[in-house]
C-alpha cells in the first residue's frame, strides 16, 4: 500500500518486465541498446483514479513495539488534487534502443526503518542492492517476481548493510518474516523510459525515439494499466492514464 505523507522515493532506473504486464516473475534483462538520440519526442500526462478510495489498511504490530510503534492506519492509494494517483509508476514496453542510462547517485538500497520498507515504492537498476538495518531490532528481508524467491537476509544488527544483486526484471515484492505486515515494492526496469507520478499525478518520459509504444502505469491498489502511445519527432504526446481497482 502506497501511505501517506512524507516518503522518499527513489528517482533511479528500474530493469522493466519483459514480458506481459509486470510480469510477476520477473526475466533476464534483454540487452539494450543505448545511443544518442537526436529527434527525440516525449510523453507528457497525469494518471487519475476515479473510482471509490478504499479503506486505510490497519496495521497492528505484535511484537517490538518501543521500536515499531503503535496501531496505525495507511492509505491503499494516494490522491491529490483533481483525483490525481500520487507515486504512480510509469514505464515504456519492450524498447530496445534509445538513451543512455542516467548515471545513479548512488547504490539503490532498501531501508528497514521504524518497521517499515524506506522507500515503500522505489525504481532501482539491475544489478546492486543494499538492504539495511536502521533499526535495534532483528529483521529478516527477503523478496519475491511472483513466488520466486530473489533474496532473504537476516539482518539482526543495527546499522547492517548487506549488497545484493538483482538480475531479473519486473516488479519485485519486499517482505520481513520477523514483522509480518511490513511490505515495499522496487519496480526494476530494461530502459531508463519510466517516470514516478509527484503529488499532481503528472508524469513526462523525455527522449523517445518517435514510434509507436505501450505505456504502462501501475499502482499498488490498481495494479497494472497499459495505453498505447504515438510519439513524433521533437514534439510531446499528450497521454492521460486512468486507474482502475484491479
Amino acid at each position: 500500500m502506497v501511505r501517506a505523507g512524507t516518503r522518499a522515493v527513489l528517482f533511479l532506473p528500474v530493469l522493466l518486465a519483459a514480458a506481459g504486464i509486470l510480469s510477476p516473475f520477473g526475466a533476464s534483462a534483454p540487452a539494450y541498446e543505448a545511443g544518442p538520440v537526436t529527434d527525440g519526442g516525449s510523453i507528457k500526462g497525469k494518471v487519475i483514479f476515479p473510482g471509490t478510495v478504499p479503506p486505510k489498511r490497519k496495521i497492528i504490530p505484535t511484537k517490538d513495539k518501543d521500536t515499531c510503534g503503535g496501531t496505525r492506519e495507511i492509505d491503499q492509494i494516494v490522491l491529490g488534487p483533481d483525483k490525481a494517483v500520487v507515486e504512480a509508476i510509469l514505464y515504456l514496453k519492450d524498447v530496445a534502443k534509445g538513451k543512455a542510462w542516467p548515471k545513479a547517485a548512488k547504490t539503490p538500497e532498501i531501508d528497514n526503518l521504524k518497521c517499515d520498507f524506506q522507500p515503500h515504492v522505489q525504481v532501482m537498476p539491475s544489478g546492486d542492492v543494499v538492504i539495511v538495518n536502521s533499526d535495534p531490532v532483528l529483521h529478516n528481508t527477503k523478496s519475491f517476481f511472483g513466488r520466486v524467491p530473489v533474496f532473504n537476509i537476516a539482518l539482526p544488527n543495527q546499522g547492517q548493510r548487506i549488497t545484493r544483486t538483482v538480475k531479473r526484471t519486473g516488479l519485485m515484492r519486499i517482505e520481513c518474516d520477523a514483522h509480518g505486515w511490513m511490505l515495499g515494492w522496487a519496480y526494476v526496469a530494461d530502459s531508463p523510459y519510466f517516470a514516478i507520478t509527484g503529488k499532481d499525478g503528472t508524469f513526462t518520459i523525455s527522449d523517445i525515439p518517435p514510434g509507436d509504444y505501450t505505456l504502462v502505469a501501475w499502482q499498488e491498489f490498481t495494479g497494472a494499466t497499459e495505453v498505447p502511445a504515438t510519439v513524433k519527432a521533437k514534439e510531446a504526446a499528450p497521454v492521460n492514464v486512468e486507474l482502475k481497482k484491479k
